[in-house]
């Protein structure tokens, strides 16, 4: 999907690259596939924020996507490419021969008319969905599921594509976006191709209301708050932070360097690591 540089007519777009949408095909979304977001301004069930920065933003509804795809041996035709707020890339709505209608994420190079199907008969082209055992080596994915029967939960962003690497008993070894190589098992589905709308990284807001129309707040750093909203602030003029430990968040905890991630009951299935030690 290409880009287009707006003029700089204004402060505001004189910075700003925007997609061009010339891959939508159907402007309206599917009623009965629409369900409400209720919006929460990082606030919880007795009212406190627990999550800064947050609220505003553009009213939007969800776009149900059918991330299972377990229709098996069904032809299902494209029959429009839309735009889904929720999300990077785009979805394409889906018309199987029994009426039915779904969206799916939106594969590279998949447009109106196109038939796609699901399991095992299903052909290696962009859009089919099989399982990860009938899946030749080499092939790139998306929308990969991590348990059987769940739905895919990893490569689903714009652009993104997993690699089919190895084959071992029971396990699958896929080579993810971030680099990382992670065993899946064999009977998990996975959507053949690389997901649409990869040029969404080359695009650029050009101002801050384009956030705000996001949900996002401004963020205010924490150097230039007093000591008691934050362990970073304090100090004459301009200080730095001051910390032998180094940078941490509003609680003190590690901001910088310190691993987030706690799964233990996972590591096993985690071949290379995306950041080597």
């Amino acid at each position: 999907m290409p880009t287009k540089k707006m003029k700089p007519t204004s402060p505001g777009r004189r910075h700003k690259i925007a997609a061009t949408y010339s891959e939508i095909t159907k402007k309206k979304p599917e009623k009965s596939l629409l369900a409400p977001i209720k919006k929460t301004g990082g606030r919880n069930h007795t009212g406190r924020i627990t999550m800064k920065n947050r609220g505003g933003g553009n009213k939007r509804r969800y776009r149900i996507i059918d991330f299972k795809r377990q229709k098996d041996d069904m032809v299902a035709t494209v029959i429009g490419i839309e735009y889904d707020p929720n999300r990077t890339c785009r979805i394409a709505l889906l018309q199987y021969e029994d009426g039915t209608k779904t969206y799916i994420l939106a594969p590279k190079n998949v447009t109106d008319g196109a038939q796609l199907l699901s399991g095992d008969q299903a052909d290696i082209l962009p859009g089919n969905c099989k399982i990860l055992r009938n899946i030749p080596l080499g092939t790139l994915v998306h929308n990969v599921e991590l348990q059987p029967g769940r739905g895919g939960q990893m490569v689903r962003s714009a652009g993104a594509s997993a690699q089919v690497m190895a084959k071992e008993g029971n396990y699958c070894t896929l080579r993810l976006p971030s680099g990382e190589m992670r065993m899946v098992h064999m009977d998990c589905r996975a959507t053949i191709g690389e997901v649409g709308n990869a040029e969404h990284e080359n695009e650029r807001m050009g101002k801050a209301g384009i956030n705000r129309g996001k949900g996002r707040k401004p963020h205010v750093r924490g150097v230039v708050m007093s000591p008691r909203d934050h362990p970073h602030g304090g100090g004459e003029a301009k200080s730095p932070v001051g910390r032998r430990k180094g940078p941490v968040d509003r609680w003190g905890n590690k901001a910088i360097g310190s691993p987030t991630r706690s799964n233990k009951r996972t590591d096993r299935f985690i071949v290379r690591r995306r950041k080597k030690k």
